[in-house]
């Protein structure tokens, strides 16, 4: 059997990712009837973290403690990954412990290397380059509130970053339309780009018959130090209310959080009648527990 993990939405097939989704959908509901599903007793999570965060960590902790098992949480202060141990040695020893790892770090290549040497599933829980975790909760809150995402089309609004990244991933998994609007000098890498996308020049034109706009800040984790530059580049790419008039009438407003209001958004923009981000924070709980559930089912299936 080969072990499975998620280092990007093409590590599933499109079949399976639905399956995610609809069981996540089951997985909240159950969670809000405060029914005790606890398949996972005895086992441990490591929770890798080279990047802070709060909904990752919360998510998949809280996830993990509600299927019965456990979370350890491992910085690059407390470990030997941070003093410089080859990444391939601490897989193989963590890994030899543990049931499932999570790794939220820098490099992609970081997670690509932990999972070649790991005797677990691995989950890229963020990398520079893709954050699949957030479209699994992206894709859940959309078909929640509007159905199959599938012939849609979604507007990516800002940075061509790793979030832009997985959308354009997603696209492709999903098969829905993805217009990118970045300035220049800040639109996804040629390698990320496929055929689902279309590069426009405009928030206005990604907008325009738009089922869903999403957004993230202008700058990323690593990135402060640009805050001002980029804070001029992207000021014609707000999304604000005037911007959703352009879109469909019930095209939804998601965005992955922290949000910087009065920059990427208006002020007011998370409290618009079709902004479903609060729901999308949630969703991450749920979503990282039907790929969790998966994962390690997947791997206790017999050679």
């Amino acid at each position: 059997m080969t072990l499975r993990h998620f280092l990007t939405l093409s590590d599933l097939s499109t079949a399976e990712l639905n399956q995610i989704i609809d069981r996540a959908i089951q997985l909240k509901r159950m969670q809000h009837q405060n029914e005790v599903y606890q398949p996972f007793v005895g086992k441990v999570m490591g929770m890798i973290f080279e990047k802070s965060s709060t909904r990752t960590r919360v998510s998949f902790e809280a996830g993990m403690s509600q299927f019965g098992g456990s979370a350890i949480f491992l910085s690059s202060r407390d470990t030997q990954l941070g003093r410089g141990e080859p990444i391939e040695d601490s897989a193989r020893v963590i890994s030899s412990m543990l049931d499932i790892v999570m790794i939220r770090t820098f490099g992609h290549d970081i997670v690509e290397r932990f999972a070649k040497y790991s005797t677990v599933p691995v989950i890229n829980a963020l990398t520079d380059d893709h954050h699949p975790c957030q479209l699994l909760a992206d894709v859940q809150t959309f078909v929640e509130h509007r159905g199959s995402i599938k012939g849609k089309t979604v507007a990516w609004i800002g940075d061509g970053n790793n979030m832009c990244n997985s959308y354009i991933e997603a696209a492709k998994m999903w098969g829905f339309k993805l217009k990118v609007a970045a300035p220049v000098g800040y639109t996804p890498k040629a390698e990320f780009l496929n055929d689902c996308v279309e590069l426009v020049d405009s928030a206005e034109a990604a907008a325009q018959n738009a089922d869903l706009i999403v957004t993230d800040v202008w700058a990323s984790m690593g990135q402060e130090e640009e805050q001002k530059i980029r804070e001029k580049a992207f000021a014609a790419y707000q999304v604000n209310e005037k911007l959703m008039d352009i879109a469909n009438p019930d095209c939804l407003f998601m965005h992955c959080l922290p949000a910087h209001r009065g920059e990427e958004i208006s002020e007011t923009m998370l409290d618009h009648k079709n902004a479903v981000a609060w729901d999308e924070a949630e969703n991450r709980l749920h979503a990282q527990k039907a790929l969790v559930e998966f994962l390690i089912n997947e791997n206790l299936k017999p050679a």
